[in-house]
């Protein structure tokens, strides 16, 4: 069954209503064959994914690697590599039955060893990873078949953590007692999912081919997929236009061109395919010197925020405006928080408070497009406005992952993945534990509370629901006065495509592990 639709209540522009929903349903035998052309912005720095995990990266990359599981729209695991699994009544031990006869592309077997394997390298390449695995005691290979995690501890969360951006398999034949990161064959990436790397032709195109030898009989049904490279998004949306591309994942074009795109004839929209992400929009803010350092200067930013005009005007209604630190989608969020309203004269008060003085404050934008571009415009504006004395620092991709993994800004525009639950993708904003240099997706704004981080570390293994929304909601009340960054925008992130495309989004990651499943109408 198809998970391709549109999300009730989430688009307000009629135009953008057009899904393809009746096409779907009209359609049941899946037709090999064909090319899919795609749009990938910006272009990835690498598509070792085990290594690079920007998303970029993962899109591509999610179809050439695979994790254990996949998961639905309300994230519930399917099988992936493993076809079946059991988890123990204390919580503590989760057994995997891989698949049989799967193969590496370059035609070594894959086995339990290379998931032991895969479990020590992400431990040593990935924060984010890396916290998640905390919990693990052992990984142990009772056979080629079966992989069996054993927990120092219950973590409910662990059973999401099995998709292929979380924890990648990586090909213990190629990588063992190397040097990770100057491997050879990081430059040719294998993996065993269902398309396998061809070429790359730096900024033009990134082919992928359909891997003959591929677990699941009949599948891929694509040929060939292109993703292709194109800098200037005007550019990228004459592509759609003109037939060069057939489909536009979230962020390939500004938003104001998306009614104009989904409006033409066999075009289609779907905001499926992020339920396991939950993209959210911040504002990293140093807690470490300068203005940004004092609470009260960060609660006026709050304040001096028309949040509600980015959302309107530069979002086109799309997306959603946060109370608090947490998703609004997630169940543990807390519905009873009061957002913080477009209030200049708050804004202006808690200045004076402090005793701000003027001294210059940089704004460090998100190199992701005209939108991005405008929507920091905007925030001058509103900080400005306010009193403060902006500096705009800009830079490409690569200065801004710079700047942020050395901590060298006061405010910086930002989206990360909040993922299905708090243990495995906010907790990491905020645990003092990810306070480190060299990475732009951690502790970043240097926040540190005890509280906050015991909070985290005792949520994450509580069995019972209702003590851990208690603590998940202590936690939240304790961030939404300490504003440690500010919460921008719960990102809407609409795929636009031909509607000859059928079943493109059939997980809760959507593109990045979508083409297993894609066919097209001839």
């Amino acid at each position: 069954m198809t998970l391709l639709s549109s999300v009730p209540g989430r688009l307000s522009v009629a135009a953008l209503l057009v899904t393809l929903t009746a096409p779907v349903l009209a359609q049941s035998t899946p037709q090999a064959g064909g090319v899919a052309n795609v749009a990938i912005q910006p272009e990835p720095p690498g598509l070792m994914l085990p290594l690079v995990q920007n998303a970029p990266t993962q899109r591509v990359a999610g179809n050439i690697f695979e994790g254990l599981l996949r998961y639905d729209a309300d994230l519930e695991p399917m099988p992936q590599l493993a076809e079946s699994w059991k988890i123990s009544d204390d919580g503590l031990t989760y057994t995997f039955t891989l698949h049989d006869d799967v193969t590496w592309h370059d035609g070594e077997p894959f086995s339990a060893e290379d998931v032991v394997f895969s479990v020590d390298f992400m431990r040593e390449t990935n924060p984010r990873t890396r916290a998640v695995l905390a919990h693990v005691d052992s990984v142990t290979a009772p056979d080629d078949s079966t992989v069996v995690f054993t927990l120092e501890t219950p973590f409910p969360a662990f059973i999401q953590a099995f998709e292929v951006g979380t924890l990648p398999m990586v090909p213990k034949h190629l990588y063992e007692g190397t040097d990770y990161y100057n491997n050879p064959a990081n430059r040719h990436p294998i993996g065993t999912g269902p398309f396998e790397f061809a070429k790359w032709d730096r900024g033009s195109v990134i082919e992928l081919d359909k891997n003959p030898d591929y677990y699941e009989a009949g599948k891929p049904y694509l040929d060939k997929i292109y993703w292709h490279v194109i800098p200037d998004a005007a550019s990228r949306a004459a592509a759609y236009e003109n037939g060069t591309l057939d489909i536009m994942p979230a962020g390939s074009v500004e938003n104001f061109d998306l009614p104009r795109l989904s409006e033409m004839e066999g075009s289609c929209l779907t905001e499926a395919g992020n339920e396991y992400f939950n993209p959210f929009a911040m504002l990293w803010l140093n807690n470490r010197e300068g203005p940004t350092a004092d609470k009260r200067f960060r609660q006026a930013v709050m304040y001096a925020l028309d949040r509600d005009f980015a959302k309107n005007v530069l979002w086109n209604g799309l997306g959603n405006v946060p109370n608090g630190p947490f998703t609004a989608s997630l169940p543990a969020h807390d519905d009873s928080l009061t957002p913080y309203p477009y209030d200049p004269d708050r804004a202006e008060a808690l200045l004076d408070e402090m005793g701000y003085d003027g001294e210059p404050v940089r704004l460090l934008p998100l190199p992701y497009g005209e939108t991005w571009t405008r929507w920091s415009e905007a925030v001058r504006q509103n900080l400005e406005d306010v009193g403060i004395n902006i500096e705009t620092e800009s830079s490409d991709v690569a200065g801004w992952n710079q700047k942020i993994s050395d901590w060298d800004y006061d405010i910086a525009f930002t989206y990360l993945f909040q993922y299905g639950d708090p243990s495995l993708g906010i907790a990491r904003t905020y645990d003092s534990d990810n306070i480190a240099k060299g990475s732009p997706w951690n502790n970043v704004e240097g926040y540190e509370n005890p509280k906050v981080d015991q909070l985290f570390a005792d949520a994450a293994v509580e069995n019972d629901v209702d003590k851990r929304q208690a603590m998940y909601a202590e936690v939240q009340q304790i961030l939404h006065e300490d504003v440690p960054l500010a919460w921008i925008m719960e990102l809407a992130q609409p795929t636009v495509y031909r509607c000859n495309v059928h079943d493109l989004i059939t997980t809760s990651i959507g593109l990045n592990d979508g083409f297993k499943n894609a066919w097209i109408e001839h």
